[in-house]
């Protein structure tokens, strides 16, 4: 074991699918009949504008990166460039986001397994994905990297075919005889069918869908040929996930009457059974198993290089430093791996004592959102500082940010939208508040334990 640093081993290809792969899981697949019921077929709309606000994040964070691609880079450009504690709670609110988000995934997995085998206590299916994405984050980093792009793979492909069937029902009458149309877009109480509040109340379910996107920043330290491969994951990745949920989301609201998605499960199962596909649920259900375990690996890779980060600044303990000889921090990936396995423990424990323990968990993974937006408000705040620090810089810089400084508050204020949508919707509210508990004690910490006195270079 040596003292040493992250290697680069990962191509633009597996880059990409990182990004993908930790943006595109469970919450779309499973999620997507709870998400319109909110909005009815306007949840279109909400895709595409939470998405070309994704678009303007990932071009600020990529400008910065393409002159320093570091490891943890949103966690670094905070401290540099707005202040050492907000660099400090980035780093914590990445790690806090895919802990919470692995130990829920974890158990999904556990969960869908019960379609073939109901009897099959959800601890054990757990237990061996910990085991085998903690083995392929600890072999190499490009053993995570390929893991992870065939993980990607799956529910790519599952989608484009799910579209593909979607679109041959709705143009050419594909398994139902006769053409659909668009009717169902606009015959079912309209486009808003709950108006504008439903659309705004909907939107942090929107968003936190696509939390993981900015992972693209934290594989940047490992990344081969970083200038190039940045700006072609930034460019490619976004454009590629307003396909996958757009096209998505505007299939399912197309072939099916909003008002009647809730009754029939997923949607994915029920498109795939309408062209015929006789096997669909169980073809859905392995295809959710690897998104939530796709989920998982991203959480572990974002989460330990977060924590190798703190270390560094001497914010963790040394022994999170150790990077093994394949250029992986090994400590760190156990540290992580541990806690997603607290969710295991979780589910088996809590509802022996508290009956109403699953409302909690989802508590719990709900106060992921605002944890998981934090780097993206750091990312358009550094942004701006950085702008103004180097103006010699960005004057001939070959990959700038579209309307920049503009629309770096366009965005700020768009997210800070979706926050007040979170504080009136009673939903929400709690697993916000939880998010903002969080961050609260880890900024008091930052100044209990002194980290504020080190010298703004010894930090993160």
């Amino acid at each position: 074991m040596n003292d040493n640093e992250l290697k680069r081993g990962l191509s633009a290809r597996q880059m990409q699918m990182i990004a993908l792969g930790g943006t595109i899981g469970v919450g779309l697949f499973m999620g997507a009949s709870s998400t319109i019921k909110w909005t009815g077929p306007s949840v279109i709309f909400a895709y595409l504008i939470a998405g070309i606000f994704l678009f303007l994040i990932m071009r600020a964070m990529g400008e910065m990166i393409y002159l320093n691609p570091t490891t943890g880079s949103f966690a670094s450009f905070a401290s540099d460039y707005i202040h050492p504690v907000a660099g400090y709670v980035t780093a914590w609110s990445n790690i806090f986001q895919w802990i919470v988000v692995g130990m829920s995934e974890v158990i999904a997995v556990g969960q869908y397994l019960k379609f073939w085998w109901p009897e099959l206590p959800s601890w054990i299916p757990g237990i061996i994905v910990i085991i085998i994405l903690f083995a392929a984050n600890a072999v190499s980093v490009k053993a995570f990297g390929e893991l992870e792009f065939w993980f990607a793979m799956i529910k790519i492909v599952t989608i484009v075919l799910m579209i593909i069937a979607g679109f041959g029902i709705i143009f050419f009458g594909l398994g139902v005889g006769q053409p659909l149309g668009l009717t169902n877009l606009y015959a079912h109480g309209g486009f808003f069918p709950n108006g504008w509040v439903g659309f705004f109340f909907a939107l942090s379910i929107v968003i936190g869908s696509y939390q993981g996107v900015e992972l693209i920043g934290i594989t940047a330290g490992e990344t081969k040929d970083p200038q190039k491969n940045i700006k072609a994951a930034v460019n490619g990745v976004i454009w590629r996930i307003l396909i996958f949920y757009i096209g998505a989301i505007f299939v399912i609201v197309t072939v099916y009457p909003w008002d009647e998605l809730g009754n029939l499960g997923s949607p994915f199962v029920a498109t795939f059974a309408k062209v015929g596909v006789t096997i669909a649920a169980a073809l859905i259900n392995f295809v959710v198993i690897t998104a939530a375990m796709s989920g998982c690996n991203s959480g572990i890779f974002s989460s330990s290089r977060m924590i190798f980060t703190l270390a560094q600044y001497g914010q963790m303990p040394k022994i999170f430093l150790k990077v093994m000889k394949n250029g992986v921090p090994l400590f760190a990936v156990l540290a992580v791996s541990l806690g997603i396995f607290v969710g295991v423990i979780l589910n088996i424990v809590l509802p022996l004592i508290i009956p109403e323990s699953k409302n909690i968990f989802v508590y719990v993974y709900s106060a992921s959102i605002l944890p998981g937006m934090i780097p993206w408000f750091m990312i358009l705040f550094s942004h701006i500082r950085f702008r103004k620090r180097y103006p010699e810089k960005v004057d001939g810089h070959p990959f700038k940010m579209p309307g920049a400084p503009v629309t770096n508050y366009l965005t700020i204020g768009f997210l800070l939208l979706v926050l007040v949508g979170m504080i009136i919707n009673i939903d929400t509210r709690i697993p916000l508040l939880i998010g903002v508990l969080f961050l609260g004690f880890m900024a008091i910490y930052y100044f209990l334990r002194g980290y504020h006195k080190q010298s703004k270079k010894d930090q993160i």
